[in-house]
């Protein structure tokens, strides 16, 4: 039995993608014994999850440096044989490279990857644009092979059943937040979109606690009874459940657009100040891009997002068009 840890202490989204590294190492062989790490508030992403052994968390936001060195303990005392980091961060590089594992694997972007006994380059853009689902396939290559997974995500018996109910008729989910402004279509257009969806059809807005608000003012702002908000009600894995089972489920360029990749649910992803070309786009076999149609001489503006548009206009996301989202709705 070989021991694997996989972190990757991010956002959801690529705790999210990370998982398709779980789905091929599991494939390959059955005598990898695999762990992962994660930030506290993303465990409920794994909970029941048919291939992990055991999920580890760091507590990022209270007492941060002392609970690093925890993390550090635990996982030394777990002797691992393979400790595969897919962020490129100093902390969990020095997770990594002070682990005691017999192999160390990053990127080698991450700043103490010279202390790894291999890294792996983690290009972005350019003509021969890879996924990132892609990019972190590369870093256990040599010991698998090149076939490419897709992340999944394992929703429980009861999260279906919780869910279950909400499922009669047709109906579809919006996701309008994003954690980032300029990845975040405006509530006025979300608005402007709903409105001329065609009666008969039943609308979800999902999201997190924090989203609860974002999704009430949509809501308040749509003069339609069928438009229910869900934010804050549901877990992750409900919320995926929800999504599998959806006609169509909008989002932005954010974590909800790969919960949609990790169901192959189909999904509309709008894209505003960032490109599918950074290599994060939509997995699911039904899947299709909206953005501006107009070249933008500032776009993209970054690889994430900020928290308010550098030029002032915010062109990338006021200039696309309801046709484009409608269009995109199941007949």
């Amino acid at each position: 039995m070989q021991k694997i840890l996989i972190i990757q202490t991010a956002f959801i989204g690529d705790v999210v993608l990370a998982t398709a590294l779980i789905e091929k190492l599991h494939a390959f062989s059955q005598a990898f014994e695999i762990d992962f790490l994660l930030r506290k508030g993303n465990e409920s992403l794994l909970v029941g999850h048919p291939y992990i052994h055991e999920v580890l968390v760091w507590d990022k936001k209270k007492n941060k440096q002392r609970n690093l060195f925890g993390v550090l303990k635990k996982i030394r005392r777990n002797q691992y044989d393979k400790v595969i980091n897919v962020q490129r961060f100093f902390a969990t590089g020095f997770l990594t490279a002070f682990s005691g594992a017999r192999e160390t694997i990053g990127f080698d972007k991450n700043p103490l990857s010279f202390l790894f006994s291999k890294k792996i380059s983690h290009p972005v853009g350019g003509e021969t644009a890879l996924h990132e689902t892609q990019r972190n396939d590369r870093l256990i290559q040599d010991f698998t092979n090149t076939t490419l997974y897709k992340p999944r995500l394992y929703p429980s018996t009861l999260d279906y059943q919780v869910t279950g109910p909400l499922c009669t008729g047709k109906f579809i989910t919006i996701s309008p937040a994003s954690v980032w402004f300029t990845k975040q279509f405006p509530s006025s257009q979300w608005v402007s979109f709903i409105q001329k969806i065609p009666v008969g059809w039943i609308i979800y807005l999902l999201g997190g606690p924090g989203d609860e608000s974002l999704c009430e003012e949509v809501r308040a702002q749509v003069a339609r009874t069928e438009v229910k908000v869900l934010a804050g009600s549901l877990s992750f894995l409900q919320s995926a459940a929800l999504m599998s089972r959806a006609a169509m489920n909008y989002v932005n360029d954010s974590a909800p657009m790969h919960f949609a990749s990790a169901m192959n649910a189909p999904v509309t992803a709008v894209y505003c100040s960032t490109i599918p070309a950074f290599g994060f786009g939509p997995l699911s076999d039904i899947r299709h891009i909206v953005e501006v149609e107009e070249k933008l001489y500032c776009r993209p503006c970054g690889l994430h997002g900020y928290k308010a548009c550098p030029q002032g206009h915010f062109r990338c996301a006021k200039d696309i068009r309801d046709p484009q989202l409608l269009k995109t709705l199941p007949g």
